[in-house]
């Protein structure tokens, strides 16, 4: 009898210390959403606590209409950040916040057929040529979420996080044509005049949606 209870305070010791033996603290893996794609890893300090690290990248096109003209627009998403992870609730929840350091922008080509309006006057497609810049925002942006990502387990994990990311007002830069009216004064003053209708388009686009799904091990 005393032999048996012994055991059995053996085991119930040992239970905590096999359960931590078990408990994982970092997590490698993927991520892929609305920032773009790229590695992600993590590492929960404590039940309550985490710390993720990634980067991420994207390209695609996507149209940009602008007065008269319409621009072919070559988005790319470059960027990294940390993020600190709460799990108020000791489990795979979290509410995240921290900030992203990058180079998001949007490349902005037109090559007009006809006559069109560049800021308030008009030219022939073959004074102009072509119209080029690009439009970018904030290098530093700050981040908020919230998500799940799993316990304190090891194995397979998969997670998501929905949120914002706080990226300011995305501006205009070094927006010319490549024609012969290249640097007639009046065409100058014309693409200074479009850069404020192209900000004034997207003036609504100081806050980007964060949307991501991740896959990682924990070890």
């Amino acid at each position: 009898m005393r032999v048996s209870a012994l055991l059995l305070f053996c085991v119930i010791a040992a239970s905590p210390a096999a359960a931590q033996d078990k408990a994982s603290r970092v997590m490698l893996g993927v991520t892929g959403g609305t920032l773009g794609i790229g590695p992600e890893v993590t590492f929960r300090a404590s039940p309550v606590v985490g710390v993720r690290a990634n980067a991420t990248f994207l390209g695609f096109g996507h149209e940009v209409d602008s007065s008269d003209i319409t621009y072919d627009g070559d988005l790319g998403l470059k960027s990294g950040g940390v993020m600190l992870d709460l799990h108020p609730l000791r489990n795979g929840f979290r509410i995240s916040g921290g900030a992203r350091i990058g180079d998001n922008r949007v490349d902005l080509l037109a090559t007009p057929s006809r006559s069109v309006q560049i800021g308030n006057d008009v030219y022939t497609e073959n004074q102009i040529g072509t119209v080029r810049g690009h439009v970018a925002a904030d290098d530093f942006a700050p981040v908020a979420t919230i998500g799940w990502s799993g316990g304190l387990t090891r194995g397979v994990k998969l997670g998501f996080e929905a949120g914002a990311m706080f990226h300011g007002t995305p501006r205009v830069n070094d927006l010319v044509v490549t024609g012969p009216f290249a640097n007639n004064p009046a065409v100058l003053a014309s693409l200074v005049e479009e850069e404020a209708e192209i900000e004034s388009d997207i003036d609504g686009y100081k806050v980007y949606p964060v949307v991501q799904v991740s896959l990682g091990y924990a070890f």
